[in-house]
């Protein structure tokens, strides 16, 4: 899996458990391929006439690293892969894949609630690890919505919400790049302002929240839920399957909202950020209280994985980066994600040692911090 010739101390850095600080749940039900294959896209469609999905950077490294985990030989064609999924069931293929991504800790984002999907609970159970839950706020929000009566019954009982819901957590999650990008005010809004939006909001409580001034409150009340209980703060950004353009989940755009937290102290992860990585890690670079990884890009990119990891370890901290699959729908992307976060450190680390950049104690180092070391003292595991 790792290339070859690194020296034993950091290859075993790499080989050690991992913390997951940003996955999601996986299916519990055995899996035909179209639904298969509409899980493994980045857009959740079904491939055109004619194509197929496996057809793609991720298709490939399923055929080679999923499966030898399912006792197949690598690049298998995708029948005899699906066929063998089928034969082991759901349960088998999710324990061997959740397990051989060795991850000691999965912080499971459960904003996405489906009896189709394990919870944070069973995600550790299948994969031998502690699961610890990430709580999205839209996703609290919109259920404070659908029985708040009045706009100050809404304004009120979402801060409790929240706050109960924190409780049990280890980190608060935001997905306002989906609903109004991140180039918003980054200002607090104004009481009048939010009474007025929550009585538009309650109007129809079913949608999904897309007012600014709403989610602009919403985002400032859960930083004082965060601060009060030294949660950090996940931010999505890059791309994604929301209704705004992908060019406004740049995250360069939360500027001026990282700069209003930095006095408060609460610790934001920058999520996902390809092809923004770069100004991601610029904004770590510059802010103390600022983390980034780069999640799904890696299992997506696979082979060319290294080219984002390299560019990360250009700019960013060594401190603030972390490790994230970005795992949804289907173990294979927790598996893949750990496969190739490894792989392409493994390739930077090594180009570095050859060029004498690096010791093998400092890529060893590199190695702890990223897997799981900077998560633990961010998440204050």
């Amino acid at each position: 899996m790792l290339p070859v010739d690194l020296p034993d101390t950091v290859r075993e850095a790499l080989l050690a458990p991992l913390v997951d600080q940003h996955c999601h749940g996986v299916r519990r039900d055995d899996l035909t391929r179209a639904p298969f294959e509409t899980l493994i896209s980045t857009g959740g469609t079904p491939a055109p006439p004619g194509t197929t999905h496996f057809d793609t950077p991720i298709g490939a490294a399923i055929r080679r690293w999923c499966a030898p985990v399912l006792d197949l030989e690598p690049h298998v064609a995708p029948t005899v892969y699906l066929a063998r999924r089928a034969e082991l069931g759901a349960d088998e293929v999710n324990r061997r894949l959740l397990r051989a991504a060795g991850a000691l800790t999965f912080l499971v984002d459960t904003g996405v609630e489906s009896g189709e999907l394990l919870s944070a609970a069973e995600l550790g159970r299948f994969g031998s690890a502690v699961a610890d839950e990430i709580i999205r706020i839209e996703q609290i929000e919109q259920d404070v919505a659908e029985v708040a009566e009045a706009a100050l019954d809404y304004t009120d009982s979402l801060a409790e919400e929240l706050t109960a819901r924190a409780a049990g957590a280890v980190g608060m999650k935001t997905v306002v790049a989906h609903r109004c990008g991140l180039g918003f005010d980054p200002s607090r809004p104004a009481r009048g302002s939010v009474l007025a939006a929550a009585n538009r909001r309650l109007a129809e409580p079913k949608e999904p929240a897309t007012d600014p001034i709403l989610l602009r409150h919403l985002l400032w009340t859960a930083v004082d839920v965060a601060r009060e209980r030294g949660l950090p703060l996940q931010v999505h950004t890059g791309l994604a399957d929301g209704g705004v353009g992908p060019h406004l989940a740049d995250p360069s755009l939360l500027s001026g909202f990282i700069r209003a937290l930095q006095p408060m102290g609460v610790p934001v992860v920058l999520l996902h950020c390809y092809p923004y990585h770069r100004q991601a890690a610029h904004l770590a670079d510059v802010h103390p209280h600022v983390h980034v990884d780069v999640g799904p890009a890696l299992a997506r990119g696979a082979a060319g994985a290294w080219r984002v990891m390299d560019e990360l370890l250009e700019l960013a901290p060594f401190h603030k980066q972390l490790f994230g699959s970005g795992s949804a729908g289907v173990a294979e992307t927790c598996h893949l994600g750990a496969v190739f976060f490894r792989r392409s450190l493994g390739g930077a680390l090594k180009a570095r040692l050859d060029a004498g950049e690096w010791s093998a104690a400092d890529a060893a180092r590199v190695a702890h911090m990223i897997g799981s070391g900077n998560a633990r003292r961010v998440y204050r595991l």
